[in-house]
């Protein structure tokens, strides 16, 4: 029998004689060369809601706090927008008309903490970060969830939708169709799931799933991500973001990663843990979301990708980020100043 020490040393050998190549000559891309110019503190979240996110996170970075706070902090802003159809409680619901929200957290010592299919309450990160910090476990789902949040002193909200979201509602339900649409957060004014056009009262985007990853001034690295998942989906449907290794992960050894698309994709590619192990690797933090996004392309024909958007964003240890997506019109918010708040247009892998 082999013993347990030689069979870890066999598979560490394995994954290096598979991964090592495919990080320095994959697609005959030259090899990786690291950035020097890495930026500590430095805070990065997905789509254009993260700029407003970060400025709320920057604020306990410059004053040296903790990573995990700031992470937490940052995406609460997106969770509490009154006008939002992917992350929290005003967002668009499920197709029976429930909003049903999910969201991870995960800090430098690796520890997680995450709810799945959460009703009623404003901010499920928070409740993510309980789970982690209080209980012995790392998911808690459904009714369960919402009792250990009122638990820990979580008010319910009313059980009610938004005016955006009731607009969008009734739209939908004319043809309850569920058609997802790639990059909705560009779509102005559009029902992104092939309903009829309804305009959100204040005009403005459309967002998904709001993941944020960020480096203190110590130098460690904490992640999160929360989403209401996609508009009209079955109810029950979980996506990627509450998922350690597929929507979150985070490895203080290495950097952190987090995706925003579908979900399904991801969850089935356990797509931020690739992201992180190809750092490991000595991947850049572009490239390895590139790789990523390689990986998921390869499962796919051309027709099928033509309606499948996936993008991942990342930091690594020395404060380096980058990202990249399989669709164009994925952007990200990166800041590291007072100063340098701004949103950056991700390279993309299909023309």
């Amino acid at each position: 029998m082999i013993k347990r020490r030689r069979l870890l040393q066999m598979g560490a050998l394995g994954l290096s004689a598979s991964v090592a190549p495919k990080v320095f000559s994959a697609n005959n891309h030259t090899p990786f060369i690291k950035n020097i110019n890495g930026k500590k503190p430095l805070v990065i979240s997905t789509w254009d809601a993260g700029i407003s996110a970060n400025k709320a996170a920057w604020e306990i970075l410059k004053n040296k706090g903790r990573a995990l706070d700031a992470v937490e902090a940052g995406v609460m802003v997106t969770e509490g927008e009154l006008h939002n159809c992917c992350v929290g409680l005003n967002a668009y619901p499920d197709r029976d008309g429930h909003v049903t929200l999910d969201a991870s957290i995960m800090d430098e010592y690796g520890n997680a903490g995450s709810v799945c299919f959460l009703e009623r309450i404003k901010h499920p990160i928070s409740v993510a970060r309980r789970v982690m910090e209080k209980t012995p476990h790392v998911m808690l789902a459904g009714s369960g969830a919402q009792q250990f949040a009122v638990e820990q002193g979580f008010p319910l909200e009313p059980d009610k939708l938004s005016e955006d979201a009731q607009k969008a509602y009734k739209e939908w339900l004319k043809k309850s169709e569920y058609k997802p649409v790639i990059n909705i957060e560009h779509t102005r004014g559009e029902n992104a799931f092939a309903a009829p056009p309804v305009r959100l009262s204040n005009g403005a985007f459309n967002h998904d799933t709001i993941g944020m990853i960020a480096i203190d001034a110590q130098g460690n690295v904490s992640g999160s991500c929360t989403t209401s998942g996609m508009a009209f989906k079955m109810r029950g449907r979980v996506g990627d973001s509450p998922i350690i290794g597929a929507g979150l992960f985070v490895d203080n050894e290495v950097g952190a990663a987090v995706s925003t698309g579908l979900g399904e994709e991801v969850i089935r590619t356990c797509g931020t843990h690739m992201v992180v192990e190809a750092m490991r690797h000595g991947a850049s933090p572009e490239d390895a979301c590139r790789l990523t996004v390689e990986r998921i392309v390869r499962r796919h024909t051309q027709e099928e990708l033509k309606n499948i958007q996936v993008a991942f964003i990342a930091i690594d240890k020395q404060g380096n980020y980058g990202g990249y997506a399989i669709q164009k019109g994925f952007n990200y918010a990166v800041c590291y100043a007072d100063d340098y708040n701004k949103l950056i247009d991700s390279k993309f892998l299909l023309p």
